[in-house]
């Protein structure tokens, strides 16, 4: 997964546009939640302006329609869950230890949760895997870049002889399955789904 979410903005001086950036930023944040709870479906110009106690034209003004406010708020997502799975493994060796680091973070993500309806991706996705269009793609395409990221880490490990050969894409869609599975089991309180993640991911490893 590209840990960078877009090129870097230039900095924004004006002091309107930087009120503005801020806006949206705020406004992300919170659209962010509501679809973890409750699918971007549940997201609107109007119940954002309701929740935050803002007007509705100006929310309009930051995101013109109602599919741009979907597409920031999968990038709103994206951002959040590099800055909270993804970056603070990376300082980790490549192979097991970082593949360990990413899944350590990924359960520590739903586990809080980070959103407030646990994983985003869990909760978007069904919706809006039958629904072709922008929203539809951005899903996807963060959704493959993190089974490549398990991946490349999964061939690392073999590499450094850390596990035996094993079919990394494969293992890969394994590992996001009983993620997704994890992130369910927590919503509906299971208080073992963590012990029960390590364990059926640890089946996965075979030793060298």
């Amino acid at each position: 997964m590209n840990t960078e979410n877009s090129a870097p903005e230039p900095a924004v001086t004006d002091g309107r546009l930087l009120r503005g950036a801020r806006s949206r930023r705020a406004i992300t944040r919170h659209a962010v939640d509501v679809a973890s709870a409750e699918g971007l479906n549940g997201l609107s110009l109007g119940r954002l302006a309701t929740d935050l106690g803002l007007s509705k034209s100006g929310i309009q003004t930051l995101f013109r329609t109602k599919e741009n406010l979907h597409l920031a708020t999968v990038d709103a997502a994206l951002d959040l869950f590099l800055d909270a799975v993804v970056r603070p493994a990376q300082t980790a060796p490549p192979g097991v230890t970082r593949l360990r680091a990413l899944i350590a973070n990924w359960i520590a993500y739903a586990e809080k949760p980070l959103f407030t309806g646990g994983c985003f991706w869990s909760a978007n996705l069904p919706d809006f895997d039958s629904r072709p269009g922008p929203v539809r793609d951005a899903l996807a395409r963060q959704r493959q870049d993190w089974l490549s990221l398990i991946a490349a880490e999964l061939r690392n490990a073999v590499d450094a002889d850390e596990i035996a050969a094993l079919d990394a894409d494969l293992t890969a869609f394994q590992i996001d399955a009983i993620l997704n599975a994890t992130n369910l089991a927590l919503r509906l309180d299971d208080k073992n789904a963590t012990t029960k993640a390590h364990r059926a991911i640890d089946a996965l490893l075979p030793s060298p």
